[in-house]
């Protein structure tokens, strides 16, 4: 006898609806699974074997072939004990299957051997991909009910154990569909940490602001304890709060990831700070299955990398792609998956192996051969890709035993607001495009046009500083954000020289 239910798999971050074929014949026991299935998926013989004992089912004795369809996809994954064990429980006779309307259920769920459902990765993806006008509802474990609600119309049912789900398969059993809020609430205030706890550093927190309003990557530079770290950590305070589309699609990504604790979206954008010691893989994403890297789970977010020049060249050399083109493109022999990878990178590294070299107060006792050798650690492409960089001093005594309030982030996140709304409206006509630093040659002709005075400075700047043709258009970039800042339709000369200023590692 021939059953087929539905299922679905993740490719890349995206799921894609799969057809489980279960067929049971006369002959020798044998259980085959076709279709180019996993490691993880062929194991699944041996847990549907347990899973339909322990749950009062029997196993037949007889030749069992499942078949995952398409067969050009590869699968991976858990995810398919729960279709197999219900298409198998079909196809044996042991449970009917009650006609719905709309093409039956998709079903999602790594089986115990006690017939229990576990928690189960990349949920959320695989039921927005899918979709639910054809189908009659969703079943997948208790505790991904309301990740798999988030992205779908149908019903969505979370059951704990293989008997409850052939109870919603044979219409013996109607348990509540789960229900999950698809708004996202608003982070503004919810952070543990406010700029206004940093004293002094009104250049650096400047950069921040400015940063954050064109989505640039920023570097800073300045000896250690001078804030570098604090500040960093401070500037998801100053971003505005997810959309919706981006609320999903970073919400994706960690579910795909096996990192979702949460019962909807992510409310705040993603702040990575992995360690200098991480891989190429760690960072960027892969594996042998591949699976996001850093730089994809700090999509719509920031990507912080403290000692910058303690990170592996090779690993720091992978970033190039991503930074320009926003995405990571991993190829293995069978498939590629993309993962999006629009992140805004932090970077804080010292002046030199010692770190005093800019510190008044300290003596530095590095060569300039070692200085030079240190800060050769980081490429001059890679060095291209950032749009800011600035120097961090020591913070004076005075500043830090001052009295005086500084600034809050709810001050600097409304300007921040303001320049990204006009943005927003400035590129509605461009498809994937939202902020300055995302731009093209076309958009920048439109957009960054300068006066015979900006000209002449930008000019200079180029000539004397050796700006290369990236630099050049990183400061017209930027230029353009401190013009949104302040409001104003045309980039004026005192924008172009502080985005001038913020170049200091294309000439120090």
């Amino acid at each position: 006898m021939l059953a087929k239910v539905l299922s679905s798999t993740v490719v890349g971050i995206d799921g894609m609806l799969i057809e489980v074929e279960v067929d049971v014949s006369n002959g020798l026991p044998t259980f085959a699974i076709v279709g180019l299935p996993g490691e993880e998926v062929r194991e699944s013989r041996d847990r549907v074997r347990a899973a339909l004992k322990n749950s009062g089912l029997e196993f037949p004795a007889k030749r069992i072939v499942v078949n995952l369809a398409p067969a050009t996809v590869r699968k991976e994954g858990g995810s398919f004990d729960l279709p197999i064990a219900v298409g198998l429980a079909i196809a044996s006779g042991q449970i009917k299957a009650e006609p719905v309307a709309g093409g039956g259920y998709l079903l999602l769920g790594e089986l115990s051997l006690d017939g229990s459902l576990k928690p189960t990765r990349g949920i959320l993806s695989m039921v927005a991909g899918v979709g639910s006008s054809s189908l009659a509802g969703v079943i997948v474990p208790k505790c991904n009910a309301r990740e798999a609600a988030v992205c779908t119309e149908g019903p969505v049912f979370g059951v704990g154990a293989l008997a409850e789900v052939f109870g919603v398969v044979s219409g013996s059993l109607r348990p509540a569909p789960a229900v999950a809020s698809r708004e996202v609430g608003p982070s503004d205030g919810h952070y543990d940490v406010d700029f206004s706890e940093v004293r002094g550093q009104e250049h650096a927190k400047r950069a921040i602001e400015v940063a954050a309003a064109g989505n640039h990557n920023l570097l800073m530079i300045g000896p250690p304890g001078s804030g570098k770290t604090m500040i960093a950590r401070r500037l998801p305070t100053v971003l505005p709060s997810l959309s919706v589309a981006e609320a999903i699609e970073t919400t994706k990504i960690f579910s795909v990831a096996g990192l979702l604790s949460l019962d909807g979206l992510l409310a705040r954008r993603p702040f990575r700070s992995p360690h200098h010691s991480i891989s190429d893989v760690a960072l960027v994403g892969g594996g042998r299955v591949p699976h996001p890297g850093e730089v994809s789970l700090a999509h719509h977010g920031v990507l912080f990398l403290d000692e910058f020049t303690e990170f592996r060249r090779s690993a720091l050399e992978v970033l190039r792609q991503p930074l320009e083109d926003r995405v990571v493109t991993i190829s293995r022999a069978h498939s590629s998956v993309t993962y999006p990878a629009n992140f805004m990178l932090v970077a804080a590294m010292n002046p030199c192996p010692c770190g005093n070299k800019t510190d008044p107060r300290k003596e530095c006792r590095c060569s300039v051969g070692d200085v030079e050798r240190y800060r050769r650690k980081i490429s001059g492409p890679l060095l291209d890709r950032i749009d800011i960089h600035i120097e961090v001093p020591p913070a004076r005594y005075s500043e830090i035993a001052g009295e005086g309030s500084s600034e809050s982030s709810e001050a600097i996140r409304e300007r921040v607001r303001r320049a990204r709304a006009l943005q927003q409206d400035r590129f509605s006509r461009d498809p994937g495009i939202f902020t300055n630093s995302q731009m093209l040659s076309r958009q920048m002709k439109q957009f960054c046009r300068l006066d015979a005075r900006s000209a002449d400075l930008l000019k200079a700047a180029t000539t004397r500083l050796g700006l290369s043709a990236r630099s050049y258009t990183k400061v017209l970039k930027v230029a353009r954000t401190i013009a949104d800042l302040e409001g104003v339709d045309g980039i004026e000369t005192r924008h172009v020289a502080e985005a001038i200023q913020y170049r200091s590692r294309d000439y120090s």
